[in-house]
């Protein structure tokens, strides 16, 4: 049973990067990295919009009852991601470059009721926002 529900999330964290990808291109994002690894873990998408690197995080969820996808990002989760925005910047040679964190939310994953919200600007370098 473990191994299912393992499998369960990570396939819903597949669909959720997959459909999360598909409504950034719909707004004129030009993907550049998808699951970008550093050592601080992983970024889900790394985009461009309007000459600014956006680094998206994307949370899914089936079902609110565990909250709603928006409010799952804990304050270290935002540290861990500004760290590896830094480490990407560094490695890409794109330290001079303005960002921003962004997050697409996806409610309902998978069910008729399914939202996508891109929240622009979720949070600042420092994971406040």
């Amino acid at each position: 049973m473990l191994v299912r529900a393992g499998a369960d999330r990570q396939s819903a964290g597949i669909l959720g990067e997959t459909l999360a990808a598909e409504e950034l291109l719909r707004r004129g994002y030009a993907i550049l990295a998808t699951r970008y690894r550093s050592r601080f873990g992983e970024i889900d998408i790394v985009s461009e919009h309007d000459g600014v690197i956006v680094f998206v995080e994307v949370k899914a969820r089936r079902s609110a009852r565990r909250g709603s996808a928006a409010e799952t990002i804990s304050m270290r989760k935002r540290r861990r991601i500004s760290a590896m925005a830094l480490d990407y910047l560094a490695w890409t040679g794109r330290l001079s470059r303005r960002c921003r964190f962004d997050v697409v939310a996806i409610d309902a994953l998978g069910s008729s009721g399914q939202q996508i919200r891109v929240i622009e600007g979720a949070f600042d370098a420092g994971g406040r926002g």
